[in-house]
């Protein structure tokens, strides 16, 4: 007999899957609350280990209603019933769902690549064998981007506002800067990005890197683009259509060394 257990809500991830959220019903889920409320949870969820925790192979809206529950009800439904399944079980289920999305074209570029990376820490030993089950038809060049998809994914997953709206050739533009070594200088510009507006602040550092000739790309701080001092200072330098930009970031980035910077450049080239 199958075990149950029961786990913390907040230890389950419910989008390690990508899934079609649009036909969920809101007078049916209000339902199936008042149902769970009455009568307890007659169907456990189903999960798969992951490093961080467990990913939601089935059960979304029984997860979504126990959460709801949670809110209005506090430590009754802080733990929900659930079947863990087994590797053999999760990779089967990450093939189905990519093979019903890729009918539908409903998945993102970025979903692909996210759920490359929850499979193979979920079900599959290595990111090649992920693709090879879950893109069995796939030729070497869409293998070769929904790989650079997964390193891009792997890279900033948790750092972009909304990465799901952004296109495949803009993260494949991503993909092939950091193949190139320039993640430190992407990664800063990201950090004072505002939310919805990482693209704007990241896309100077890209389309930098594309413009330079072939072997000057791989040497991202040659000239020097980014210094880190101490005191929690970083300067990074930008190259735009219009010139150079410096971004003084950090603890130490003040008024008043913003202005000893500008009197000491008024010094050197003022005459």
């Amino acid at each position: 007999m199958t075990r149950i257990h029961l786990l913390p809500l907040d230890a389950i991830d419910a989008e390690a899957l990508p899934r079609d959220r649009s036909v969920i019903d809101a007078g049916k889920l209000a339902e199936l609350q008042r149902a769970i409320a009455a009568n307890g949870l007659r169907q456990p969820i189903e999960v798969f280990a992951t490093g961080a925790g467990y990913g939601l192979l089935s059960g979304y809206r029984r997860l979504m209603a126990f959460r709801a529950l949670h809110e209005l009800r506090g430590g009754d439904f802080a733990m929900i019933p659930a079947f863990l399944r087994p590797a053999e079980d999760v990779a089967r289920a990450f093939a189905r769902v990519i093979e019903e999305n890729d009918i539908r074209a409903g998945l993102s570029a970025w979903e692909r690549g996210r759920t490359l990376i929850v499979a193979e820490g979920a079900g599959f030993e290595t990111l090649d064998a992920a693709l090879a089950a879950l893109y069995p038809h796939a030729d070497r060049r869409k293998r070769a981007r929904l790989r650079q998809l997964a390193e891009v994914v792997e890279a900033f997953d948790g750092q972009i506002d909304a990465p799901e709206l952004w296109s495949e050739n803009r993260l494949l533009r991503l993909a092939a800067v950091l193949r190139l070594g320039w993640d430190e200088l992407v990664r800063e510009a990201l950090a004072h990005a505002a939310p919805g507006a990482e693209w704007e602040a990241i896309a100077p550092v890209v389309a930098e890197a594309e413009a330079l000739p072939a072997p000057e790309r791989a040497t991202p701080n040659r000239p020097r683009r980014i210094v880190r001092l101490p005191r929690g200072l970083t300067i990074r330098r930008e190259r735009n259509p219009a010139g150079y930009v410096l971004h003084i970031t950090g603890r130490g980035a003040t008024d008043a060394l913003v202005g000893d910077v500008l009197d000491e450049i008024e010094r050197l080239f003022g005459g």
